[in-house]
């Protein structure tokens, strides 16, 4: 990898972030929680897409959703999501790497793997939710009643599904707003 494979990586890597972090803050609505594995795949596709156009060296995507685990970890999400992205980056970046880092439909199911990281963040809140509320009292009761009426173990699966599903969906809204705009402007 060179200098500007890893600016690359860093420069779409925090714009992804960005939009995770506005996405987030929609969470403090209860309702919207579990949304978050529908909306930031969506939404996280159009850049994500743009970067697989940069993509040409293995790591670069693996990188990338490391870097989301720990951002994740960094931000107060536990461990989970960089567990989950070191596993499922690397399948990304096979799957991408198994098209030559050229195909788009390749690239939009790179983005379905990619996404799962975000499901990720709701493990504690499965699997581990005593330890989870005890460190978020300050949402209050009411919020923590509501979420956990919306989030029962059995949506853990669910969460998974959908993020993969919504994140091919967002793949196709970045494929077809790359071919749209991004190669018209000469970007991607």
């Amino acid at each position: 990898m060179k200098g500007k494979d890893l600016i690359n990586i860093g420069i779409f890597s925090a714009i992804y972030f960005v939009i995770v972090f506005i996405i987030a803050m929609l969470g403090m609505i209860p309702i919207f929680l579990p949304l978050l594995s529908v909306l930031v795949p969506i939404i996280g596709g159009i850049p994500f897409m743009l970067f697989l156009t940069k993509v040409r060296k293995f790591g670069m995507i693996w990188i990338m959703s490391i870097i989301m685990g720990i951002l994740m970890l960094l931000t107060g999400m536990s461990w989970p999501p960089l567990a989950v992205s070191l596993f499922t980056g690397l399948i990304a970046e096979l799957i991408y790497k198994s098209g030559n880092y050229k195909s788009a439909a390749k690239a939009v199911i790179t983005n379905g793997v990619f996404s799962l990281w975000v499901a990720a963040n709701y493990l504690p809140l499965f699997f581990a939710a005593e330890k989870y509320w005890a460190s978020r009292q300050n949402f209050g009761q009411d919020y923590i009643d509501t979420v956990t009426k919306l989030m029962p173990t059995w949506m853990c699966p669910v969460t998974f599904i959908v993020a993969f599903l919504c994140g091919i969906i967002g793949g196709l809204i970045g494929r077809r707003l790359m071919k749209k705009h991004f190669e018209k402007a000469g970007i991607a």
